[in-house]
């Protein structure tokens, strides 16, 4: 069996950068249930995108991170407002998780051996990785900054808006850099075939 807690350790060296320890711990638990469940061999097989695969999951979380964690950098610096960086930094870490359940079917057979009881398309990943974050004891304040899509999540904290907002800020970075669009674009011609 991989490594899956030195696979998720090394992937992302910003855990550290989270001060609760125990909190820290229930990120690394999380994505190592997240790839136990999903079967995947290495973490960094798991795709960006179920058709974008040039980019990994992993450099996409790292990118929203890092983005969220100056964003809330930012706004206590200029607007003097007191974001949670712990709460943002688990989040961010933890916002698409769930990709581990729902990619298995995207990549080749020999990266992945899926559970079924977890593995499928059928829950969105932002909601699936609340649960994640959720079965490992994560508090509420990070439970509720992970689901980035709206509708998901009837209140919005300054945190999750803060990881929302960074996730976009990546993606279209992503889908500009790997086919030429934005991801509304993206979103628009593959909505309806994902």
């Amino acid at each position: 069996m991989p490594a899956y807690e030195q696979q998720v350790r090394e992937a992302f060296p910003e855990l550290e950068d989270i001060e609760n320890a125990q909190l820290r711990e229930q990120v690394v638990e999380a994505w190592v249930l997240g790839l136990e469940r999903g079967g995947w061999q290495d973490i960094e097989d798991i795709p960006y995108a179920w058709n974008i695969h040039e980019v990994s999951n992993v450099e996409h979380v790292r990118g929203v991170t890092r983005i969220a964690r100056e964003g809330a950098r930012e706004h206590r610096a200029f607007h003097g407002a007191d974001p949670d960086m712990d709460t943002i930094l688990a989040a961010a870490l933890l916002h698409d998780v769930g990709k581990c359940y729902e990619y298995t079917d995207h990549v080749d057979d020999g990266l992945v051996d899926p559970d079924p009881t977890y593995a499928s398309e059928e829950i969105p990943h932002s909601i699936s990785g609340y649960a994640l974050a959720h079965e490992v004891g994560c508090p509420l304040s990070v439970q509720r900054a992970i689901p980035h899509f709206l509708g998901e999540v009837p209140k919005r904290t300054l945190e999750a808006e803060l990881v929302k907002s960074a996730n976009s800020m990546s993606s279209n970075a992503i889908t500009q850099a790997a086919m030429g669009i934005t991801l509304q674009e993206w979103v628009d011609e593959y909505s309806q075939t994902s």
